[in-house]
């Protein structure tokens, strides 16, 4: 019950005096705390900036294109529309605006080598649905220009002069290896500062220009439309022929959203991580404020302090350095989020779409939710010692031991709970329905249950290296584990701390492991060709261009080719599941019957690919399958193609790790029959027996070189593509791992700090009775080497539920990969070395401070 003695103090500003006096004389402990809150507010800031930089450029280049348009009618097969549709729209419904667009991507070597949106308008029906064009700016008439002059291109102002670019200047295009050269005749600007961001990531042409040079002569990307009533959009769609169809203009915008969704998921949540490790540190330093103030409250109280007082005290101290390290915190994650949107922006290109991002977002959600979760995580830390205080009667206020012995009385129940937790982490995992959202409510629950779980094990390690450590290394060996249990509230918070932040080095690292071993084993397998031969393409999955058929030909009887076989994609509507995936088209299998299968239907014997080649049905992969929880291969598959829609049976399912979207594989010969394709964007090349492989792969770039520029790889060169990439990918991973530690870094730091302060009466009667600086500073540096030690200990079977964790729950639900677990010494032992050297670190200042300490200041001290 809350104290209303009527003598009690009625001001709180004696209270903040007394506050400030403490800040003032030791603002250390503050200071790690605000620096632990604004490090674990920057990750988390830094991660969604980057995430929704790369989400709102491709939305401002999209919105740049959609401009007001309602709809847009869009061809199944890659191939595009005729652009007699256009003109049937035209004529059938004239009140209707529609304006045809074509699109591709080129690089530009005077703007940077950097992928660029080229999209070819009709400037004489842009009006309605884009403004950018009304005052195209030139030395001349710039819509003359525009119109009449061959391969003349228009682009936005910022990027000209960004790239000291002028009116008149030939620019040299890259679309897919062929070189194209275009001349720069005007320029678009606009007063609006999205848009202006938007443009600057897209080259204009005519409509006409930009069909040749994109070659897609007489062929349309889409059409726009502004339909005001649905019974117009019912009549176009009622004449428009087999494999066109209309979709919503936010359609992409939806599609993007969910591919990307568990990916942005993953990185949140491992940011997450910091900011729960940043909460003990938070906790410490809040237990240990209180702890060092416990005589001076006990005083408080006894002269008429309320409860309330108290409790309004110690939250308010706490409220205020969470405002300031959650503002440190989101100015630290904006700078570091400048740093990491390259490399999110990276993987992204390499895996879902191209977007070029010029500049980090400043979402304002983005940094109200910082603050918002800073300040609220701080303030629940601090709840429980703010509480503590609060409810301790004034005589017990004043003994030391009293804290002390409470934790110790918990110890069961702590264990109790470990498993109540643990328990219901283990259950939200299992929920198969509750998504990611649940397995990682599940991973934190485990982290919980773990952290909760260590002062009983400690307790019980430390009695037991009392009795050894007084045997093998005499009063030091007694003192070191005496004083880590005595102080036990601390210590195993910043043991907790430093166990969390090691174990998720320990769990990533055995992730990461696994899915490296993992991808290398299936490159192994799956890559079996000499050379591959393709366009050069921004993106690591995907080929954008397509090889020239004549030049297919070409290769396919190239000197010292023994056998060719070609590949196409695109992307297929699944309609069982009402998703996009990707399809692969092929002529032959270039793994030569090594590809890992999960699943061959049982009458088709061991390999697959010869009942494919008959056009006997599709092969899936198992992310497909996984990804909708789908636990059993079906029967059929059924996808949207432009003759309608098609069944067809499933022939295999097999691992891939290329698409997390899934991916559907048919043969040639049905994919041309159903999408009137016969385009080729790779090729997989086998070579005669004593032909040297490299001499190949120059000599087919050099016979090429001038009429296109191919991507020609052997082998080895491709796999070690391939695994730069990966490595790439997990760039983000490691830079959170380290962070991590960091926070916990200065959580040990702090611990330590806090308990010099606390024991200085206790140090000063061992410096008395002939205790040398340099054996307390040896005491020092052994019990920190103990709390590391032990918090490295703690962390290798945390560390290892936790990859069991990402490897067969989290990965299976993001990205729906099927990974071989590989464990290596080497995790282990870099975990208890990090764990130990961190703790040793972070005592080697507090081990310092002891050999200036005034004897006769300390003993006097209570």
């Amino acid at each position: 019950m809350i104290s209303t003695s009527p003598t009690a103090i009625t001001s709180n500003r004696p209270l903040w005096r007394l506050a400030w006096q403490r800040l003032k004389l030791r603002p250390l402990p503050y200071i790690l705390c605000v620096l632990g809150i604004a490090l674990g507010v920057a990750m988390m800031v830094s991660i969604d900036l980057a995430n929704g930089s790369a989400q709102r450029a491709f939305s401002l280049s999209t919105d740049a294109i959609t401009g007001k348009a309602t709809h847009r009618i869009v061809a199944i097969a890659p191939t595009g529309i005729d652009e007699t549709v256009y003109a049937q729209i035209k004529r059938q419904f004239s009140q209707i605006d529609a304006v045809p667009i074509v699109e591709g991507y080129a690089k530009v070597n005077e703007l940077g080598s950097q992928p660029l949106r080229l999209v070819g308008v009709d400037l004489f029906a842009e009006s309605p649905f884009r403004g950018y064009f009304d005052d195209v700016g030139s030395s001349g008439n710039g819509f003359v220009r525009f119109l009449s002059e061959p391969n003349a291109i228009v682009l936005a102002k910022e990027t000209a002069d960004r790239y000291n670019v002028h009116l008149g200047d030939p620019l040299h295009l890259d679309i897919a290896g062929q070189a194209k050269t275009v001349k720069l005749v005007g320029t678009v600007a606009t007063s609006d500062a999205l848009n202006r961001r938007a443009l600057s990531n897209f080259l204009f042409a005519d409509i006409a220009t930009a069909q040749e040079i994109l070659g897609q002569v007489r062929r349309l990307s889409h059409i726009d439309l502004i339909v005001r009533q649905s019974e117009d959009l019912d009549a176009i769609a009622s004449t428009l022929p087999s494999g066109i169809q209309i979709e919503t203009a936010e359609a992409q915008k939806n599609a993007v959203q969910q591919m990307t969704a568990a990916f942005e998921l993953n990185l949140t949540a491992l940011s997450l991580l910091a900011l729960v490790v940043g909460m003990f540190l938070i906790y410490n330093t809040v237990t240990f404020s209180v702890v060092q103030r416990r005589p001076l409250f006990g005083i408080l109280r006894c002269i008429g302090v309320t409860q309330r007082q108290l409790f309004t005290l110690i939250l308010a101290e706490a409220a205020i350095f969470s405002i300031v390290g959650s503002i440190i915190g989101v100015g630290l994650g904006i700078v570091l989020g400048r740093s990491i949107v390259g490399l999110i922006t990276q993987t992204i290109n390499d895996f879902y779409f191209i977007v070029t991002v010029q500049q980090v977002t400043l979402s304002n959600l983005t940094i109200a939710k910082g603050l918002i979760i800073g300040i609220a995580s701080a303030l629940l830390a601090s709840a429980l010692p703010a509480i503590e205080a609060m409810n301790s009667t004034p005589s017990l206020t004043l003994q030391r031991s009293t804290l002390e012995s409470k934790v110790r009385s918990l110890l069961p129940i702590l264990a109790i709970a470990w498993l109540g937790i643990t328990a219901a982490g283990i259950g939200l995992l299992r929920w198969q329905s509750g998504g990611l959202i649940a397995a990682f409510g599940g991973l934190f629950a485990v982290l919980l249950g773990a952290a909760l779980l260590t002062p009983p094990l400690i307790t019980i390690l430390m009695q037991g290296l009392a009795a050894i450590g007084q045997q093998t290394l005499g009063i030091f060996g007694k003192l070191a584990p005496r004083d880590i249990l005595r102080s036990l509230s601390r210590t195993s918070v910043a043991i907790a701390a430093l166990m969390v932040s090691v174990s998720v080095i320990v769990g990533v690292s055995i992730m990461v492991g696994s899915f490296r071993g993992t991808v290398v084993q299936w490159l192994d397998q799956t890559l079996q060709a000499d050379i591959y031969v393709s366009p050069p393409t921004t993106t690591a999955n995907r080929v954008l261009g397509k090889i020239e058929p004549s030049i297919v030909q070409e290769i396919e009887t190239f000197p010292g080719i023994a056998k060719a076989v070609t590949y196409n994609d695109a992307d297929v509507q699944v309609v069982d599941y009402n998703k996009q995936v990707k399809l692969i088209v092929a002529d032959g299998d270039v793994s030569q019957g090594k590809r890992p299968y999960a699943w061959i239907r049982p009458d088709i014997g061991k390999d697959p690919w010869n009942a494919l080649d008959a056009g006997r049905g599709a092969i899936v992969s198992e992310a497909l399958l996984l990804r909708e929880n789908v636990s059993e291969p079906p029967e059929t598959i059924t996808l949207l193609t432009p003759e309608g829609d098609r069944t067809f049976p499933i022939l295999a399912v097999y691992y891939d790790y290329s698409s997390d979207r899934g991916t559907v594989i048919l043969d040639n010969d049905l994919y041309e029959q159903f999408w009137h394709d016969a385009s080729i964007a790779s090729l997989g090349l086998f070579v005669q027996p004593n032909v040297d492989v490299e001499t190949v792969v120059e000599a087919i770039r050099e016979r090429f070189r001038e009429r296109q520029s191919l991507s020609v790889q052997s082998n080895v060169t491709l796999r070690q593509g391939s695994l730069e990439i990966f490595d790439r990918t997990f760039a983000i991973t490691d830079a959170l791992r380290l962070l991590a530690v960091v926070v916990a870094f200065i959580g040990v730091l702090s611990t330590l700090m806090s308990l010099q302060l606390e024991r200085t009466r206790e140090i000063g009667i061992l410096r008395a009775i002939g205790m040398t600086p340099r054996q307390l500073g040896a005491l020092t540096l052994l019990e920190t080497g103990l709390m590391g030690a032990m918090a490295g200990i703690f962390a290798m079977p945390l560390g290892y539920a936790l990859a069991w964790i990402l490897i067969y729950v989290i990965n299976v639900r993001s990205f729906g990969w099927t990974l071989q677990m590989a464990l290596e010494g080497r995790y282990f032992a870099q975990a208890l070395l990090v764990a130990i050297v961190a703790a040793l670190l972070a005592g080697m200042y507090p081990a310092f401070r002891l050999g200036r300490m005034n004897i006769a200041t300390a003993v006097r001290q209570e």
